[in-house]
């Protein structure tokens, strides 16, 4: 079901968002060359517990799911992509990065996630982290009243097609609230002008990813993470979004925090 939300319950959101938001950015700033995944994701927990919030990921047991997470934080490295599970892994130069955080402040969720870099890049990832950068801002753009899913669905997709990549459907956005996962489902790809109205009150979690050459996904004996399945890197940047009368709001913004 689709819920619409007032505009007290989208001020109400805004904690969750900048909670989020800056603990993406703490995290991104203390992933380093030689840091450990267990490391980051007891970093995560340990904020979660000073802000009184609660973890979306903890207990998470959907269908496709082996089993309960068991963490709160989602570490996708090099060609994992999405629900990276956190494990005795230490960093090494050059390594792409993915770092997904959802949590719940005062039972509003917010969800995002970045990609970076740690040490040495190579040209063809910042590219890649670029691409999905770009594509999120575009389906930003057109989450306005008026469009409709289809057309942020095709934003996002014209910007990954001019990079010659391919797009898989199978994850993508989708509505949060006071859960983290919600209708409607927003794909990475689709035709402009179809779909569900864009309408105020509308809060989406739009989330391009995209590996560099396939849209295929494997997943890990962990049950849980996904890996491109022909070994290439992938790339995945996320927003929590209200939609207004007045515009997009991004409740995820950390540009407040001086980053991206």
């Amino acid at each position: 079901m689709i819920e619409l939300r007032t505009p007290a319950e989208i001020d109400a959101m805004r904690p969750a968002g900048r909670f989020v938001a800056e603990v993406l950015a703490t995290l991104r700033d203390e992933t380093k060359v030689g840091t450990n995944l267990l490391h980051l994701d007891r970093r995560a927990h340990d904020m979660i517990r000073a802000a009184g919030a609660e973890s979306c990921y903890i207990d998470y047991h959907p269908s496709f799911g082996a089993s309960p997470f068991g963490k709160v934080l989602c570490t996708s490295i090099n060609d994992a992509v999405l629900h990276g599970l956190p494990h005795d892994y230490v960093l090494r130069d050059g390594d792409l990065v993915s770092l997904d955080f959802a949590a719940s402040v005062d039972g509003w969720v917010a969800d995002s996630a970045v990609s970076f870099v740690v040490g040495t890049a190579r040209d063809e990832d910042l590219a890649l982290i670029d691409t999905t950068q770009r594509a999120l801002a575009a389906a930003i753009d057109h989450a306005t009243v008026g469009n409709k899913i289809g057309d942020i669905s095709a934003a996002i997709a014209a910007v990954a097609h001019a990079r010659d990549l391919k797009i898989n459907t199978d994850f993508g956005g989708h509505g949060v609230g006071r859960t983290m996962h919600g209708d409607p489902h927003v794909a990475n790809d689709g035709k402009a002008g179809r779909g569900y109205p864009l309408r105020a009150g509308l809060v989406v979690a739009l989330e391009p990813w995209f590996l560099h050459t396939t849209d295929r996904l494997v997943t890990d004996p962990d049950g849980w993470t996904l890996r491109s399945a022909d070994g290439s890197r992938g790339s995945h940047s996320e927003h929590t979004v209200a939609i207004t009368p007045e515009g997009p709001i991004v409740l995820t913004d950390r540009s407040f925090l001086g980053v991206d």
